[in-house]
């Protein structure tokens, strides 16, 4: 893939070893029940996606708990999703000039994404027989009208946009009591891996983002705008109707587009979210300024 952005600038040593010393074998690390307690949530009850509303309090404790099934093999499928279309990215940079500092810690990143999607895409087929599908959704598209740099700092940031939506999810309930074991320990692996996929994907964010600075500061506040509606995007994806159907709620599509205007959901995805959006507004970024 030939790019006129460049090369980062990245010392991933650290990280590196990191990856090495924490490696574990996805295939043997796991034990699989062969089923899971239908009288306990597989996700945490204050995640699922009616949480804080009157809808969740006013549905009986076997669909409460029907709903937790579903939205768990739902936000795994996302997972799934998520990490084929971050890697399809990854794989065609790889061995590029401009990222030449970040190749060996890329295939670090390769393999455990790859296992990600794995042990995620095991855990909904075992436990509930399918992958929830990919929803077309009315998202930004790709960047139009901007610097390469730009271009290549938009493909990272949604990177790491999907990546710290997820982590908050998985530090959460990897510490939840409540939930079968096995969700809680894919919750646990995958929050370590991400930590430094996280940690990578700032300090790549930073990099791009001096370049955009250095070459066409017009694009910042075209960034900023973007942005702002790739986080909306990516929070609205978790409100799928066919789970709100499978879990045996009414009235799927109308349920969504109620629970999208409720103030306490709009309270939830601000705690999703506070942590990138503090990362980008110290970064010049302020993205819910920029979408005003």
């Amino acid at each position: 893939m030939a790019t006129t952005v460049r090369p980062v600038k990245l010392d991933l040593h650290r990280l590196e070893a990191m990856a090495e010393s924490d490696y574990y074998n996805p295939y043997t690390v796991f034990d699989w029940p062969e089923a899971l307690e239908e009288d306990r949530p597989w996700m945490s009850e204050d995640l699922v996606t009616l949480a804080g509303t009157e809808r969740w309090d006013a549905l009986t404790r076997d669909r409460q708990l029907a709903l937790t099934r579903h939205e768990a093999v739902n936000f795994f499928s996302l997972n799934v999703h998520g990490i084929r279309e971050l890697l399809s990215e990854v794989v065609l940079r790889i061995h590029t000039r401009t990222y030449a500092d970040a190749s060996e810690f890329l295939h670090h990143f390769i393999g455990e994404e790859n296992e990600h999607m794995w042990f995620f895409a095991t855990f909904c087929r075992r436990y509930l027989g399918r992958v929830y599908p990919a929803v077309p959704q009315l998202g930004p598209g790709r960047i139009e009208g901007v610097g390469e740099a730009a271009g290549e700092l938009v493909i990272f940031a949604r990177i790491l946009i999907f990546e710290e939506i997820v982590d908050h999810f998985n530090a959460r309930m990897a510490k939840d009591p409540e939930l079968p074991d096995i969700a809680r320990e894919i919750n646990r692996v995958h929050h370590q891996d991400e930590s430094r996929h996280v940690a990578f994907g700032r300090h790549l964010f930073t990099q791009l983002l001096d370049q955009v600075r250095a070459d066409r500061p017009e694009d910042i506040p075209v960034l900023a705008r973007y942005l702002e509606r790739y986080l909306e995007y990516s929070v609205h994806s978790l409100y799928n109707p066919a789970v709100y159907r499978d879990a045996g709620l009414d009235e799927p599509l109308e349920l969504r587009r109620h629970l999208l205007a409720h103030p306490a959901r709009h309270a939830a995805h601000d705690r999703i979210l506070l942590r990138t959006r503090k990362f980008l507004a110290r970064n010049g970024l302020d993205v819910r300024g920029a979408a005003a």
